[in-house]
């Protein structure tokens, strides 16, 4: 595994203070989600301890984001994640979530192939509420997919038919793709 795939690994002292190992310096959280922006996995343990602190980090992270009114999870959404830590919803919703941001990291293509599996979650009980949550979040952040490099153009715009529902659903993705492109635009200024 090359330096570049590896985890960039955070240690953080006693003094709370965060070390890039590879640097030989401090950094701060803005750093961290620096390195995540720029395609980078962080792993940050405790020195002392060597517990993984990474997903307390992130949250971290994502909070002081929302708090300067980077809003990028609308409030039903996080409404929805409060909810979701129930002893039923939690096997599900972070399969959901991740499932979701694969969709998106995989593009327009994969969504296609991903039917027949959407079909057998759609059995399992609480997915209608989790739909609505990804149909939310999916709108809230969006925005700008149609001026994605190598995308194409006016793709939504086309006619569909009634028996092309699936072609539909293709077409709101890919306005929400577009949401989440603009906005993600916004972040990286």
């Amino acid at each position: 595994m090359t330096d570049s795939q590896k985890p960039l690994l955070i240690k953080r002292y006693a003094s709370r203070r965060l070390y890039n190992t590879e640097s030989s310096d401090y950094v701060t959280l803005e750093d961290i989600a620096r390195f995540i922006r720029a395609g980078r996995e962080v792993q940050i343990v405790d020195l002392k301890t060597g517990d993984d602190l990474t997903r307390q980090y992130l949250l971290q992270i994502i909070a002081e984001h929302e708090s300067r009114g980077e809003n990028v999870l609308p409030i039903e959404v996080l409404t929805d994640l409060v909810r979701s830590y129930t002893a039923q919803a939690q096997s599900v919703v972070p399969q959901f979530l991740q499932m979701s941001f694969d969709m998106l990291r995989a593009g327009p293509e994969k969504l296609a192939a991903m039917n027949p599996m959407m079909a057998q979650m759609s059995k399992m009980p609480g997915f209608e509420a989790m739909q609505r949550q990804q149909r939310a979040f999916l709108e809230s952040i969006m925005a700008g997919w149609q001026s994605m490099p190598g995308m194409k153009q006016g793709a939504s715009d086309e006619a569909e038919t009634p028996e092309d529902e699936d072609d539909e659903d293709l077409t709101a993705i890919r306005r929400q793709l577009a949401a989440l492109e603009a906005k993600l635009s916004k972040m990286g200024r």
